[in-house]
């Protein structure tokens, strides 16, 4: 809505000069502008309504692997603003993992993939390993951003359960969520940035299990 009122300030500044290039084109690009802010209005208020109302509105293409991946950078560039990035950028990956998971996806084992930092501590580390295995999905430590891009190109999963800090999933999300789907984890750092990070191990095998099922037999694009 920032970037509407922008716009909106320009054009009244500017109206009566377009006006002399030709007299309705002040008037068609009000009517322009005011009809993309009614559909912006309308997206944001099907986007809450389908967070808080339980049942997604619009297509995952409309929606969390679409639109919203952008709003959620639009958000992070305003909450960095102010001094809230990494509490904004939390909810909003809350947002898209609500979204993402009710879409109820199904694929097979060796079609999940799972993607972890190096940064783990022992313990959470041990605890993914043992849900990987448990379920038969493959798991990758990603030291960087890129290597992690590389591995979903050469190894093509159907479905990814990432593990990020907010900052670097708001990133992946951004590049990979579009492409596939993408369920995202982030980490606690008790003792700061790349150092002994712990997860939520429970959440993370709900979304395993939820994805591959008992048996990972059920599939579903």
């Amino acid at each position: 809505m920032a970037a509407t009122a922008l716009v909106a300030l320009l054009l009244y500044l500017i109206g009566p000069r377009l006006g002399t290039l030709w007299g309705p084109l002040p008037k068609v690009l009000w009517i322009t502008l005011l009809a993309l802010a009614g559909l912006k209005t309308l997206y944001l208020g099907l986007l809450v309504g389908s967070y808080y109302g339980g049942r997604n509105l619009l297509p995952e293409g409309l929606m969390e692997r679409g639109p919203y991946l952008q709003l959620m950078n639009y958000t992070s560039v305003l909450a960095r603003a102010f001094g809230k990035r990494d509490w904004v950028e939390h909810a909003a990956i809350d947002v898209y993992n609500t979204l993402a998971e009710r879409r109820g996806r199904r694929v097979g084992k060796g079609e999940l993939l799972v993607l972890i930092p190096r940064c783990l501590s022992k313990q959470a580390l041990d605890g993914v390993l043992e849900i990987a295995g448990r379920y038969e999905v493959p798991v990758f430590v990603a030291t960087r951003g890129q290597l992690a891009r590389r591995v979903i190109r050469e190894r093509r999963p159907r479905a990814v359960v990432a593990v990020a800090c907010e900052r670097d999933m708001m990133t992946g999300l951004r590049d990979v969520a579009g492409k596939l789907p993408v369920l995202g984890l982030t980490m606690q750092l008790p003792n700061g940035p790349c150092r002994d990070a712990s997860i939520d191990l429970t959440q993370m095998e709900q979304w395993v299990q939820g994805l591959v099922g008992a048996a990972g037999t059920q599939r579903r694009d």
